[in-house]
């Protein structure tokens, strides 16, 4: 993934706002790094273990908490690999004590190639450390996306 300033194109209030959106478009950018390389730990470290929910394009309901992330943790890990992914015009909306992350995902992996609009909604806990409590990933378009190659991994 190319380098360059994450927050460009957003304009923030302060200096601090936007040294808070770098910092968690970098957490996020490391999960993915890790998760395109088959690796979930990424998204193990920066999701809330105190509360937490997920809605992905693949499931047919709302995840509840951290815990019913182990099936799909292990269903990817070592298997899920990308041949290049990129994302594209995160922008990170802030609150006191909380924030929203939204970027879009253009992904190639050895599964299947799709596009995602992705919403991390991050709150900062009480150690300090900002955390996902809530993720959503939905397909771009689906009505476009050809299903057929999707392997059984995920």
């Amino acid at each position: 993934m190319e380098t360059k300033e994450r927050t460009s194109g957003w304009q923030y209030k302060t200096e601090e706002e936007k040294q808070l959106a770098e910092h968690i478009i970098a957490l996020e950018e490391g999960a993915l790094e890790k998760w395109f390389k088959g690796d979930t730990s990424g998204y193990a470290q920066i999701w809330s273990k105190r509360t937490f929910t997920y809605f992905d394009a693949v499931e047919t309901k709302r995840l509840e908490d951290f815990a019913s992330m182990a099936d799909l943790f292990q269903r990817v890990e070592g298997k899920l690999n990308a041949k290049s992914y990129e994302v594209r015009s995160p922008r990170v909306q802030i609150g006191i004590d909380m924030a929203v992350l939204t970027y879009q995902l253009f992904a190639k992996t050895n599964i299947l190639d799709i596009d995602y609009n992705c919403i991390e909604v991050f709150q900062k806990e009480e150690d300090g450390n900002w955390y996902v409590i809530h993720s959503t990933w939905s397909i771009i378009r689906p009505m476009e996306m050809d299903f057929s190659k999707l392997k059984d991994i995920v």
